[in-house]
């Protein structure tokens, strides 16, 4: 029997990914704090189509606005690490990259009770500590690289990437690697931007053509895996909750279900993997 799962995830960021790239003015907050608004409306959404989804949460939101999080936490859906501050790990020190993943795993603990099984980089860009110290804290996934688009691996440690040498491959880790992309990610499409550095981030594509972007990525996945894949969507709460957006948000949700995709939280999805993972081992070994 095919099997054709779909992770709808949300990186909570709030104020946190503003303040980290130096954006302070009461504008730019404001923008961050219209989740407070969406994250009701998110909930209620998944609900109506009985889907438990993974919500990337820096601890910085957390401890800034509990209530924010509370009714994601309380309705089963996973809440999952995205740091605490959500600077990039590329730019911290390894002992300010491992504070981050402590402090966010206890603002994660007090609001649900249990540490994170899964972790996804501010940004998507881990440093050459962060599988390492992903294991160490008892994470079982990750969600930021981007080695395939609808199969799971386990990700590395050690690789040498030098310019005049051959790319030399790390060892493999028992870290599950969840994959992503930029294309299916509603921030690069939606949200427009006027950076520090004077560049600008265009966004505001039409929703419409977004969604067909995302449909087909979908369908192309039931093509060339048949029998299994996983899909991995990104939004954001400020950014997805628009109500151009959201419309097309649900109208995703209902073409996906027509075509049989099964919704689960990352890491129900991971425990699928692994389980058809150990049962092809098993086979291969008789």
């Amino acid at each position: 029997m095919s099997r054709h799962i779909v992770c709808l995830t949300f990186d909570h960021d709030h104020l946190s990914g503003f303040i980290a790239r130096g954006l302070t003015t009461p504008t730019v907050i404001s923008r961050g704090e219209y989740d407070v608004v969406v994250i009701p409306r998110l909930v209620s959404l998944l609900d109506r189509y009985n889907i438990k989804a993974t919500f990337f949460t820096p601890g910085h939101t957390i401890d800034s606005t509990p209530h924010a999080v509370t009714p994601y936490v309380e309705a089963g859906h996973e809440l999952a690490h995205h740091g605490w501050t959500h600077r990039l790990p590329a730019s911290l020190s390894r002992e300010e990259e491992e504070e981050e993943i402590v402090r966010g795993n206890e603002s994660i603990k007090r609001i649900s009770g249990r540490t994170a099984r899964g972790y996804r980089s501010p940004a998507w860009d881990l440093s050459p500590h962060s599988i390492e110290l992903l294991q160490k804290h008892g994470i079982q996934y990750d969600s930021s690289l981007m080695g395939h688009d609808y199969d799971c691996y386990f990700a590395r440690q050690g690789d040498v990437a030098e310019l005049m040498t051959p790319f030399v491959r790390g060892r493999e880790t028992t870290l599950v690697e969840m994959p992503i992309s930029w294309s299916l990610d509603d921030f690069p499409h939606f949200e427009y931007m006027r950076l520090p550095n004077g560049s600008v981030m265009p966004g505001l594509m039409n929703a419409t053509n977004v969604l067909e972007n995302f449909v087909d990525d979908y369908t192309y996945m039931t093509r060339v895996q048949p029998d299994f894949g996983i899909l991995t969507y990104t939004f954001h709460p400020h950014v997805i909750g628009r109500g151009h957006r959201m419309m097309m948000l649900e109208r995703l949700i209902q073409k996906l279900m027509e075509g049989g995709a099964e919704f689960m939280t990352m890491e129900a999805a991971m425990h699928e993997w692994l389980a058809r993972r150990q049962q092809a081992d098993k086979i291969a070994a008789e």
